[in-house]
This record gives C-alpha cells, structure tokens and sequence, in this order.
C-alpha cells in the first residue's frame, strides 16, 4: 500500500511537471520575420536564406526565421520605417536608395574603385563598426553588404564613352548622378519595370551589377555589357531594436557572431555569380561583353571623382569629418585588396 502510494505521488508530480516543461520549451522558441524586397533568386535573397539557416544552425534550432523576399511584406522605401515600427523584425534595404539619410554609409557607394563586392562589404563592413553611425541608432544591425562594382547592360553595344552620350539608362540611388556625369540621361524607375521599358525604347539599358543577367534575364532585353567599375550599392539588415533588447544574451551573441561572416560571404558569393551570370548570358543568349579603353576609364575616373569632394563638403556641413570617413574607406580597401595582410 505505502508502494502504491508512493508510486501514485510519483505519477502525479511528473504529470504536473510536464506541462510547465513544455511551456519552458515552448516560451524558449523563437521566430523571427525577415523582410527583403528583392526577388528570392537574387544575391541579397539568397544571403537572406543563407543567413536564416546559419542562425538556426547556431541556436541550435532555438531560432527560426521566415523569410519574406520580394517585397512581400515589406518594399524598398517603406522597409526601415517598417523594421522601426516592427511590421518585420528584420529588414534588408539599400541605403543610396534614400539619398542623405545615411550620410557615413554612403561614403562607401562612392566612385572609390571597387573592384568586388566581398572587398566594399567588408570596408563597409568595418566603417560602420567604426563609426557606429548614428544613422542606425533605431535599430540593431545585423550585417551589411554591397552588390559587385556595376557596369553598363545595354540594348545596343557601348564599345566607347561617346557611345553614352544621351542615352536614357534605367539607375537607382548613385547611379543617377554617375550617368548623369558620363553623358547618360538617367531615368528612376523600380527593376521590375526595366523589361517593359527597354522593349518599348522608354529606356536603352541599365546601370546595375551583372548577376541580374541570369537572376532576373536580362540577359535577353540588353544582348551588351560594358566594364567600367562603378560604384557598389551598400545594403544593411537591421532588426528592430525592441525586438533585439527582447532576446536572450546566448542568441545575441549567436547573431552577433554571424555578423562579418555573412558580410564576407556575401561579397564572395555575388562576385563569383557575377562570373557564372556572364558565362550563362553568353551560351544561352550570344551576350558580348566590351571593356573600355584605358583612356576612356581614365576619363571616367575624372568625370566621377568630384562626387568625393561633394560628399566631404555635404556630410562636412552635417558636423561629419567627411576627409576622414573617405580616408578610412580608402585605407580599408588598401587592407583587403591585399591578400597577405588580410586577417579573417
């Protein structure tokens, strides 16, 4: 008797144990909703699943993130203020999409002379972790990354710099003042209406990184690409901040982590697509590819390099050492443009 009722007392503090112990696995669980406004087959798509699967790695499974590309939740001009205002928990968003809002990022959206996205993702990657800019003082970011240096895509072939002059090119935040320079006329337009436009002569071509040959086809709207290095586009992922103050400190150091890693291998994977997108547009479409003379780059070069001294003056004026910030890109570039010196 006294066995059963040992057994019995057993039984009933195990079952009331079990219910608080799944409540304490279940409040343990975290979901995280991830805005985008690309298209998923993109680079900053494919970095987004990539970077949700490596913290679910991390967590151990503790954190899940659902993902929402192509703007689906959230576009490119609402994304930050709808990160802020918590309709997404984490946002991507491009910062020269909103042109003075972001004053020391932009530094790195200049015509610096980038030549990859994984060497501009990790000076900017530094910059802000220098700088701590107050530009992000509402949110909490995750990680940064650039696009690879873009170049001109275009309907009939640029095989020279004269070959811009008046030509309506499709741009989006630096860009315009980049074809505005070089003798283009820029035309502000979102890339999923590009197609339409270059069919109907609206617009002659484009100027983007060329990975969107392949991710979004237009390889078959614009047959010609020309090399010329312009600038990289910056991207930031933030998450808003109530949500970063809610989490445990073990899943902020696993985001804080993963933060330079995804920065770096983002850069890594847009660069080497940019080779498979040029590989892919030339077999499946006869795509050419035309690079400039020197002396036509050596123009280029002049014609962009007042945007430096413009950005010093403005950000200057904003209380900012712009001398300084650009210096700082620069040297950071210097860094991981060389191999040896680079420490990971």
């Amino acid at each position: 008797m006294k066995r059963f009722t040992l057994f019995m007392l057993l039984a009933l503090l195990l079952a009331s144990l079990a219910p608080a112990a799944g409540t304490a696995r279940a409040q343990s669980a975290i979901t995280l909703t991830y805005a985008n406004f690309p298209p998923a087959a993109t680079f900053p798509g494919v970095q987004m699943e990539r970077w949700a699967k490596e913290v679910e790695k991390r967590t151990g499974g503790r954190v899940k993130v659902k993902t929402f590309p192509g703007g689906t939740l959230l576009n490119a001009k609402n994304m930050f203020e709808g990160v802020t205002s918590g309709i997404a928990d984490i946002g991507n968003f491009a910062m020269s999409y909103q042109p003075g809002r972001f004053p020391v990022s932009e530094a790195v959206d200049l015509p610096l002379g980038f030549t990859s996205a994984r060497v501009a993702s990790l000076v900017l990657y530094d910059l802000i972790e220098k700088y701590k800019p107050r530009e992000f003082e509402k949110v909490k970011v995750l990680t940064v990354f650039t696009c690879p240096p873009t170049n001109f895509m275009t309907k009939a072939p640029v095989r020279r710099l004269a070959d811009l002059k008046g030509m309506e090119l499709r741009v989006a935040g630096t860009s315009a003042e980049v074809a505005k320079r070089l003798g283009a006329v820029p035309v502000a337009m979102p890339q999923s209406e590009t197609p339409e436009a270059i069919q109907k002569g609206i617009v002659k071509g484009m100027i983007s990184s060329l990975e969107i040959l392949q991710d979004l086809k237009f390889a078959s709207y614009t047959p010609y690409a020309t090399i010329a290095n312009l600038p990289v586009v910056s991207f930031a992922v933030v998450m808003n901040k109530s949500k970063w103050n809610s989490l445990p400190a073990d899943v902020k150091k696993a985001l804080d982590g993963l933060s330079r890693d995804q920065a770096a291998w983002t850069g890594e994977y847009a660069d080497r697509h940019v080779q498979e997108s040029l590989a892919w547009a030339k077999k499946g479409y006869q795509h050419q590819v035309f690079t400039l003379p020197a002396a036509d780059q050596k123009q280029i070069n002049a014609l962009l390099s007042p945007m430096v001294d413009d950005y010093v003056k403005k950000v200057s004026a904003q209380g900012l050492n712009g001398k300084q910030i650009v210096a700082d890109v620069q040297a950071f570039r210097k860094k991981y443009e060389t191999p040896a010196k680079e420490t990971r």
